[in-house]
């Protein structure tokens, strides 16, 4: 057996990693319809995993190269799904339904800045009102705060959006770094 060259086997391990985690982004951006961003990575996605494959070809008697390949692959997949979840892309849209004192939970998340849209209905034990508010997925975690506090026995559900029109929504202060250099943010 030919000794190991540790130096190609962690590069194989590093790129797979970067590749894989590109391609987790790049599935997650088809699916948000980032029609420019999803191809953009697929190209750096395969011309990192065809680098990669020549690699492990030429050094086909190299097992540890094949274990550092998959060991790439699965932990590309987990760094792909930390970043994505990191980054917080999306938006969400909250339904929430309460069939007491529903004015207080529509008054909270409106005094946090969001836009709600409320109306009663009909549930399994009587009348209810649904409330409806459409967030950032960056926000979504301090919304289902505001239900747990309010309403602590509130029935919510939340679904990804995939677009937006018009609408009241949650303006957050710009980030520190879009101040210094004298930009307000995406808004």
């Amino acid at each position: 057996m030919n000794e190991v060259n540790w130096i190609l086997t962690l590069l194989i391990f590093l790129s797979r990693i970067f590749d894989v985690s590109l391609g987790t982004l790049r599935i997650i951006f088809i699916g948000k319809g980032r029609r420019v961003l999803a191809p953009l990575l697929g190209f750096v996605e395969v011309f990192i995993w065809i680098v990669v494959v020549s690699q492990i070809i030429q050094n086909v008697s190299n097992l540890v190269g094949y274990l550092a390949y998959a060991g790439g692959f699965a932990a590309g997949n987990f760094v792909g799904l930390w970043i994505e979840n990191r980054l917080a892309l999306g938006t969400m849209m909250v339904r929430v339904i309460v069939a007491i004192e529903p004015e207080a939970l529509v008054n909270v998340l409106k005094e946090a800045g969001h836009g709600v849209t409320s109306f009663p209905a009909e549930g399994a034990s009587g009348p209810v009102r649904v409330i409806y508010t459409v967030v950032q997925r960056k926000e979504l975690a301090d919304v289902i705060r505001l239900i747990q506090v309010n309403h602590p026995h509130a029935f919510y559900t939340v679904e990804e959006v995939r677009q937006v029109s018009e609408g009241v929504f949650h303006r957050p202060q710009s980030h520190s770094l879009f101040r210094f250099i004298g930009l307000k943010g995406k808004k």
